[in-house]
């Protein structure tokens, strides 16, 4: 079952899509997850219903939903800021705790590449996140940028597109657009990956947040509650020695995989391997019923 819905988020509507189990009883508090998606991209990817319909499957109530400027929610569009999307996401915390049939103390984040530093920065910004499981996700935007435009030239590129945008925005009051491969390449064979409608171009002033946003000094918090994470070993997009260096930061409970035979989409791909993964995970660490 689905519910079309919206909540408020800083005087925003945002759109959402809630997913109730099929045995969900009257009455009824189940754990619920919050799903977030990538960069520029909304809550009708392939990869946020996947997650969706399969955490429904295990007994999980979820909600995806359109982060400001994206989708169907209200913002200026395309304007895609850190630490807005940090606090749509509390508020969907907010309002998933209102709901009657989910169980307040029990609400986890799941996040895809943009939408999984969004998950850790806030799993340790939030108490009221009960789990965390960050998939192809990244710890400092200074760093992963740095892997993501390698060459002197590309760097130089990256950066005078930063000052560009600084300087147009100091000039004109308004803001410089690029398109979104010049802040996140992806290579054209995973570009099919995207979600149909995807955002094509930022103000400048997104890259500028992104380069400044550090989930690292978050994630140490989420402890003691559980935190997966996991990255392709061999990522195209998001390089995997954010999600490392993620491990190596978090304090425990939280372990890291890191798959040889998936690339950055991970959820896209139904893969079995990934999906008993994190459900033996979640058996662990955050069943969907109490014991």
């Amino acid at each position: 079952m689905q519910e079309q819905i919206t909540f408020p988020s800083n005087g925003l509507k945002l759109s959402g899509v809630a997913h109730l189990p099929a045995d969900l009883l009257p009455g009824e508090h189940r754990a619920a997850f919050l799903i977030l998606h990538g960069f520029g991209g909304n809550k009708n990817g392939q990869g946020q219903i996947v997650m969706a319909e399969q955490l429904g499957q295990w007994g999980y109530i979820t909600l995806r939903f359109d982060f400001r400027g994206c989708g169907e929610s209200a913002g200026e569009h395309g304007r895609i800021i850190c630490l807005d999307q940090v606090a749509d996401t509390t508020s969907a915390l907010t309002y998933m705790a209102s709901r009657r049939d989910v169980d307040p103390d029990r609400i986890a984040l799941v996040g895809s590449s943009f939408g999984a530093a969004v998950a850790v920065y806030t799993g340790g910004a939030d108490t009221r996140v009960a789990a965390v499981i960050s998939s192809g996700g990244w710890g400092d935007g200074e760093r992963k940028f740095r892997r993501q435009h390698p060459t002197p030239e590309a760097w130089a590129r990256f950066t005078k597109m930063l000052a560009d945008g600084r300087e147009h925005r100091a000039k004109t009051g308004k803001s410089l657009m690029v398109p979104r491969f010049d802040i996140v390449p992806i290579p054209e064979r995973l570009r099919g990956n995207m979600s149909a409608g995807s955002i094509m171009e930022f103000p400048a002033e997104t890259a500028e947040s992104m380069y400044n946003f550090r989930a690292d000094d978050m994630v140490e918090k989420i402890s003691p509650r559980p935190l997966l994470l996991l990255h392709s070993a061999n990522d195209s997009v998001t390089p995997t020695e954010e999600s490392i260096e993620l491990f190596r930061r978090a304090r425990q409970p939280v372990e890291l995989y890191l798959l040889a035979d998936v690339d950055h989409f991970m959820f896209n791909q139904r893969n079995p391997r990934v999906a008993r993964l994190v459900a033996d995970w979640l058996e662990r660490f955050f069943p969907a019923r109490k014991t």
